[in-house]
């Protein structure tokens, strides 16, 4: 997969994990694993970034004598999914174009 494409899936998994409700990072990096397979050296860089972005908020909570770091979205995070199934819907679109255009028959002089 892409690289960049990559990077931008994982930002909106983790909004997406964030959406159904506050999680810290090791909880994060288990409920994406179905679908990506991250390190915490990949996750928490993207985690500053969308705070950066004011895509999420970040508070600490005592846990067993010691502070954990929560991340919860935004308006601005939401905003962003809502984008990307925009943009992702549009993608499909040409997607499906290319794969009927890809199961077609050969029309004569076409190479194979």
């Amino acid at each position: 997969m892409d690289a960049q494409l990559k990077r931008g899936l994982i930002e909106i998994c983790i909004l997406s994990l964030l959406s159904r409700g506050d999680s810290y990072g090791y909880q994060l990096i288990k409920d994406i694993e179905p679908v990506l397979s991250i390190s915490e050296s990949t996750l928490y860089p993207v985690l500053r970034r969308l705070e950066g972005a004011d895509c999420l908020t970040v508070y600490s909570v005592e846990h067993n004598s010691r502070l954990r770091k929560y991340y919860a979205i935004t308006p601005q995070g939401r905003q962003k999914i809502a984008d990307f199934q925009q943009e992702w819907a549009e993608m499909n679109k040409v997607y499906q174009f290319i794969m009927d255009g890809a199961a077609g028959p050969c029309k004569e002089g076409d190479n194979p």
